[in-house]
């Protein structure tokens, strides 16, 4: 009898570890509006904030970053999208890396998929206005606020 109460209170323990285990894991997403500056020569410089919209509430965040390479002009860019594979609103920070090309003289379309060391999968799409030709590898740093 004794030994039946200590294998069933064992089962049980794994159970709920198991149990802790796969409900932690499963990620979650949120949205997100992001407004970019950009403005370079040969290096360049972007700085902005935003809003991450996570499990019914609002975070404030902010983003800046370099660019290296072919980058001439300034630009605004608002986006909006899509921020997955989170657990909580700290996810977002960090540090997301892209190579990329582009030209906007006035306006134009932009989207980039980005992800950060955590594994935050950024899916934003958005207008630019301004004069910026750009063929550089780029930097983004995400903080919360």
């Amino acid at each position: 009898m004794m030994q039946i109460s200590s294998t069933l209170r064992a089962a049980l323990v794994v159970l709920a570890a198991l149990v802790a285990g796969l409900s932690s894991a499963q990620a979650d997403s949120g949205t997100v509006r992001l407004t970019i500056f950009k403005g370079g020569w040969v290096i360049g410089g972007s700085a902005g904030n935003g809003v991450l919209n996570f499990r019914g509430r609002s975070y404030p965040i902010s983003a800046g970053g370099i660019d290296y390479g072919l980058v001439f002009g300034g630009s605004k860019t608002t986006f909006t999208g899509r921020v997955s594979n989170i657990n909580r609103p700290s996810d977002i920070a960090g540090v997301y890396g892209a190579a990329g090309a582009g030209l906007a003289v006035g306006g134009g379309a932009r989207a980039i998929v980005l992800t950060n060391q955590k594994g935050a999968v950024l899916e934003l799409s958005g207008q630019q206005v301004g004069l910026m030709a750009n063929m550089d590898l780029s930097g983004l740093a995400i903080t919360m606020k």
